[in-house]
């Protein structure tokens, strides 16, 4: 089993590539984006395609995608991090549209399946917080989808779709190169201030400077270091299942599948056959640190694999090829923000709280319309230019925070197992954290 380095995604792909070339010296550019991710490359995407004109360059630590771009569970999430207004909902669903149609469009090979989600109630005190809502599948309906072992039912919602992330990322890279935009690997920024992106090879000048660090901001010079906070996802990858294997489980349509615990997993059926779940490991690194490589701990992996054998039970015979882990990142409202100060010439966009594969696109259209001064529908969303949170408490409530409320999580689904209600562990985990932890994931 490999691990770390820095996800399956990338391996299956010929492994983590070359950096490009890193930026050759100061220059002078109108926008400057820091980090390769898919909000830096979506928005250097949109920008371009609307103005051919712009002086753009991306600049990236790594190479583009080596971060929560290139690790997650591949879910292209209809779902905006604490906003379910109807505006906001109605572009989170054309976003998911739109990552296949750029897909498709730019023949970017990313495996996108728009075959749903199925949120799948493992345990009774689960189902009156699900039954009740729209596109309820009894246990009989949803083994016509899935057979998932011990399913009480489960919720289908069809506006997500499965992508390959770290194909989607690279693919993406290499069409804002062929468009003109300058991308920099291996070129981390040092700081960044109104019209400057300092880097070791060079400072950029900018008109615009765009923020697109999400987890990794903490660390950056200039941006705000507890306005946002990095959190942990563990991920492991099955070796390709028999043919009898999946006959056992059904699962044609490739839907998306996410449990009702609060302890959550994400999953989904890749296009070769394997199957992808992700979930909570080792939270948080003191300090809002992250890790350098993917690395996952053993126990991570172990939890994971059980979890799956416990959903499919066909899966204990088959090796678990690949672990890895990566950050996400969430502001103190667990609410996700775009925002752009046209005084200043800065902008950013993050706060996904793990639904970014989706997000970012939305996002980096708005960015897109707010640099250029368009007055579209989309820069007047709730999210966009909204007042800021207060900041994370600082070291150690920060580090004893976070083990607490994912202690408090795995502690209730022990209990609602146990006792078929509710638990009030629950609660009092989001009330400390102010996490809708039930909502679904796309990490």
């Amino acid at each position: 089993m490999l691990t770390g380095g820095p996800s399956y995604w990338f391996h299956a792909i010929g492994g983590l590539p070359r950096p490009r070339p890193a930026l050759p010296g100061s220059t002078d550019v109108d926008v400057a984006i820091v980090g390769g991710g898919f909000t830096g490359l979506w928005t250097a995407y949109y920008l371009k395609r609307a103005d051919p004109a712009l002086r753009i360059c991306i600049l990236e630590s790594e190479v583009c995608g080596f971060g929560a771009s290139g690790r997650n569970g591949g879910w292209v999430c209809g779902a905006v991090a604490g906003f379910g207004d109807t505006r906001s909902q109605a572009a989170i669903d054309d976003a998911v549209d739109e990552i296949g149609r750029v897909a498709s469009a730019e023949q970017i090979a990313c495996d996108y399946h728009k075959g749903g989600a199925v949120h799948v109630v493992t345990a009774a005190a689960q189902l009156p917080l699900m039954r009740d809502r729209p596109g309820w599948l009894e246990a009989a309906e949803l083994d016509g989808r899935i057979r998932v072992a011990g399913a009480l039912g489960g919720v289908f919602e069809p506006n997500y779709a499965r992508v390959q992330p770290a194909a989607l990322a690279r693919g993406l890279a290499d069409v804002v190169e062929r468009l003109g935009v300058g991308v920099y690997e291996a070129t981390p920024v040092a700081s960044i201030a109104s019209g400057v992106a300092r880097t070791a090879h060079g400072d950029v000048r900018a008109s615009w400077v765009i923020r697109a660090t999400e987890g990794y901001t903490p660390q950056l010079r200039g941006a705000p270091p507890r306005a946002l906070i990095p959190l942990r996802s563990t991920m492991i990858v099955t070796e390709p299942l028999p043919e009898a294997a999946w006959e056992e489980i059904g699962w044609r349509d490739a839907e998306l599948v996410h449990d009702a615990a609060h302890s959550y997993v994400y999953i989904q059926r890749t296009a070769d056959g394997r199957i992808a779940i992700g979930g909570r490991g080792r939270p948080y690194y003191f300090g809002s640190g992250h890790d350098s490589y993917g690395e996952v701990e053993t126990w991570a992996i172990d939890r994971l694999a059980t979890k799956l054998h416990e959903l499919w039970p066909a899966t204990r015979e088959v090796g678990i090829a690949h672990g890895w882990s990566g950050v996400f990142a969430a502001q103190r409202d667990w609410k996700q923000t775009v925002a752009a100060d046209r005084a200043t010439g800065m902008a950013w966009a993050g706060g996904y709280v793990g639904v970014g594969v989706c997000a970012a696109n939305l996002s980096a259209r708005v960015l897109a319309d707010l640099v250029r001064g368009e007055e579209s529908d989309l820069v007047t969303l709730p999210f966009v230019n909204r007042e800021q949170p207060r900041d994370w408490e600082p070291e150690p409530l920060r580090y004893l925070g976070a083990n607490l409320v994912y202690r408090l999580f795995r502690l209730a689904d022990q209990e609602e197992r146990r006792t078929g209600k509710p638990s009030r562990l629950g609660d009092l985990a989001t009330k400390i954290s102010g996490w809708g932890h039930r909502a679904p994931a796309g990490e």
